[in-house]
C-alpha cells in the first residue's frame, strides 16, 4: 500500500511516518516545512517527502497513492486565533482541496484526523459518543466540524473518507509540541518545581499518547472498507478521560519535589468534556492502545532529562508552535497567511 502522509514533520507525523514505513508501507510524505529544525532529541527519521504548502497540491501530486492520511493543520488553538481566517483558510478549505484532488487522482481512501475538540464546551454529565452534538469553542474546532461536514458529500463507492476524531495528545515525538497539556505539565514540574494550572483544573479531557493515535490511524487505514465507510471515531481509551487537577497530581507524584500550582485568579477552561470510546475498540480490532496517561508522565520526564530540557526550551520556538510561527513572522521569512515570503526561506 502506497501512502501519503501530510504534515509528516509536524508532532504526530513524525511518529506516524517512521512507524508506518516500519509495518510496511510505502510511506511518502508532504509538509511545508515550518517546524524544520524543530527536533526534539534526535532529527525525525529519513521518509522521502514533497516540500509544498497544503493550499498548493494538485491532482497530480496524489497519483498513485492507494491512501491519504491528513494531519497538516494550523495546529493549536492560541496558533488559531492569532490569524482565524487563515486556519480556516488551511485548516478547512485547503483541507477540502486536498480531498479533491485525492478523489480525482483516484486515492481510495482518506483519513482525516479530525479532533475531540468538536465537542468543545459540553456538560461534565454526559459521556459523549460520536453521535454527540458539536459545540467548538475555538477557530481551530470549528475548522474541524466544517471539515467533516464537507467531506461527508465527497464519499461514494470510489471514495473513503473516515473522520478520527483524537483526544488530547501527549507524548515523546521527534518534534515535540510543548504546549500540549501532558507534555507542558511535565516539562514545568521538572524545570521550575511547579506543575502549573493556568485553568482551576476542574475541565474534564479525554488523553491520547501520541504512538496510540498513530495506530488508529493504521487499524483504519487496514479495516474493511465497509467499516470505516464515511464514519468518525473517536480515538482515545476508555479510562483515560481525567480532570486536569487529577493529570497535575499524576505530574507531581511523579516529579520528586514539584507542586501544584494554580494561577491567581484562575477560572475553568471552557474546553471541558468527557468522550466515550467504545465504538473504536469494538469495532477497529487492530486498534490496540498500550499507553496511559501515568506512563506517558515518565515517559516524559524520563525523556526531558535525558536531553537536559530547560524553562528556556519550554517558553521558545523550539517546542511551541505559536512561537515558532510568530519567530517566522517576525523575521519576515513567512507572510500574514503563513506562507513563505521566497523560495530561499522555504527549507
Amino acid at each position: 500500500m502506497r501512502v501519503l502522509i501530510t504534515g509528516h514533520e509536524g508532532y504526530i507525523g513524525a511518529v506516524m511516518a517512521p512507524m508506518f514505513r516500519d509495518e510496511g508501507l510505502d510511506v511518502v510524505g508532504l509538509d511545508s516545512g515550518l517546524f524544520v529544525d524543530c527536533d526534539f532529541g534526535s532529527q525525525p527519521s529519513g521518509i522521502p517527502g514533497i516540500r509544498r504548502d497544503l493550499r498548493d497540491v494538485t491532482a497530480a501530486d496524489l497519483e498513485g497513492f492507494d491512501a491519504v492520511i491528513h494531519l497538516a493543520a494550523i495546529s493549536n488553538d492560541p496558533l488559531g486565533n492569532l490569524n482565524p481566517d487563515c486556519t480556516y483558510a488551511i485548516n478547512h478549505r485547503a483541507s477540502i482541496h486536498l480531498a479533491k484532488c485525492a478523489k480525482e487522482a483516484g486515492v481510495g481512501r482518506y483519513l482525516y484526523s479530525s479532533s475531540c475538540s468538536v465537542y468543545g464546551a459540553a456538560s461534565p454529565d454526559d459521556v459523549l459518543d460520536e453521535n454527540a452534538a458539536f459545540s467548538p469553542v475555538t477557530p481551530y474546532a470549528e475548522s474541524k466540524v466544517m471539515v467533516e461536514a464537507d467531506l461527508a458529500p465527497l464519499a461514494d463507492d470510489d471514495f473513503c473518507p473516515v473522520y478520527l476524531r483524537n483526544a488530547t495528545v501527549y507524548g515523546v515525538s521527534p518534534r515535540l509540541r510543548g504546549d500540549l497539556v501532558v507534555n507542558n505539565l511535565v516539562g514545568w514540574a521538572l524545570t521550575t518545581g511547579q506543575v502549573f494550572l493556568k485553568s482551576d483544573g476542574s475541565p474534564w479531557r479525554p488523553l491520547v499518547h501520541v504512538e496510540d493515535v498513530c495506530r488508529a490511524f493504521l487499524a483504519a487505514l487496514r479495516a474493511p472498507r465497509e467499516v470505516v465507510f464515511n464514519q468518525p471515531f473517536n480515538v482515545g481509551r476508555t479510562g483515560e478521560t481525567f480532570r486536569i487537577i487529577e493529570v497535575a497530581n499524576m505530574v507531581a507524584e511523579r516529579i520528586e519535589g514539584s507542586r501544584v500550582e494554580i494561577a491567581e485568579g484562575a477560572g475553568p477552561d471552557p474546553r471541558c468534556y468527557r468522550v466515550n470510546f467504545e465504538k473504536i475498540e469494538r469495532e477497529l480490532p487492530g486498534y490496540d492502545p498500550s499507553w496511559t496517561v501515568a506512563k506517558g508522565v515518565a515517559q516524559l520526564d524520563e525523556a526531558y532529562r535525558t536531553i537536559g530540557l530547560t524553562k528556556e526550551d519550554l517558553e521558545g520556538s523550539r517546542y511551541l508552535r505559536i512561537a515558532r510561527i510568530q519567530e517566522l513572522l517576525d523575521q519576515k521569512k513567512l507572510d500574514q497567511d503563513l506562507r513563505f515570503v521566497d523560495a530561499g526561506d522555504s527549507p
